[in-house]
């Protein structure tokens, strides 16, 4: 999809909550003692990798959620600064790991924008955040990627009116969930701050015909295996500190 530059909304009053608090339990042993987002590609690691490519597109309000490892994480980033944005953290540790649902909305009070961006931090792609901006969603908009080879039924199916629903019904396409959305804060507002996953949410709004789609045509890769991460490093020209 072509940046066309007509943004209902501003990067720069946009918050991105990157989701970091997951265990990483399918890269194990490499999370056994530093957290997945923090994993190096080249000289910086996943999650730096969306601090930079944020930036450069404009964003300067980032909320990371952590739990597993949370302290690494600030000694690793700081306030952001150094990536010419401004971090606040939102950390689970002392209740566990609430899930996706659940950390977003004890995350709420932290994020000064409606909607939100969310971004899962192990992901590794070229995608212009900005894409997002263009037509923000009345409810929740999710970018949607063709089904890679470890999720090969997708997870939603997507209309050619850009709607999401659970599966195809023969005028849509099968897809897979790449780990971006946009949301409307209410969506999450009434949430109580426990452990939710996201699934039940997105099938609620499915219901209600009030999720809507994006397709991703360019590099994306989940960085849910060592054997995906080495792949994606010898794909990489670190030499010249390439960002996707």
């Amino acid at each position: 999809m072509k940046i066309t530059g007509n943004f209902a909304l501003k990067p720069k009053n946009i918050t991105v909550v990157l989701l970091a608090a997951g265990y990483g339990k399918r890269m194990r042993p490499l999370t056994e003692h530093t957290p997945k987002p923090l994993l190096k590609i080249g000289k910086h690691s996943l999650i730096e990798h969306h601090l930079i490519r944020l930036a450069k597109q404009g964003f300067k309000e980032i909320v990371i959620n952590i739990a597993h490892l949370a302290e690494q994480f600030e000694p690793a980033l700081g306030d952001g600064s150094n990536y010419g944005v401004n971090i606040t953290y939102s950390d689970e540790s002392k209740c566990g790991a609430l899930e996706t649902a659940g950390g977003l909305a004890n995350a709420i009070p932290l994020i000064n924008s409606d909607p939100f961006i969310t971004v899962n931090a192990d992901i590794w792609t070229d995608f212009d955040f900005r894409q997002l901006l263009e037509q923000p969603p009345q409810y929740a908009k999710l970018v949607m990627v063709s089904n890679p080879e470890h999720n090969p039924t997708g997870d939603f199916a997507m209309n050619p009116d850009e709607k999401l629903q659970e599966k195809s019904d023969g005028t849509s396409t099968a897809l897979t969930y790449s780990g971006i959305a946009i949301y409307q804060k209410s969506v999450f507002k009434e949430l109580p701050i426990s452990k939710q996953a996201l699934a039940p949410i997105f099938r609620q709004l499915i219901r209600k015909k009030h999720l809507d789609g994006l397709k991703l045509t360019g590099i994306w890769h989940d960085v849910g295996t060592p054997a995906r991460l080495e792949e994606i490093q010898r794909n990489v020209d670190c030499k010249y500190n390439h960002h996707p």
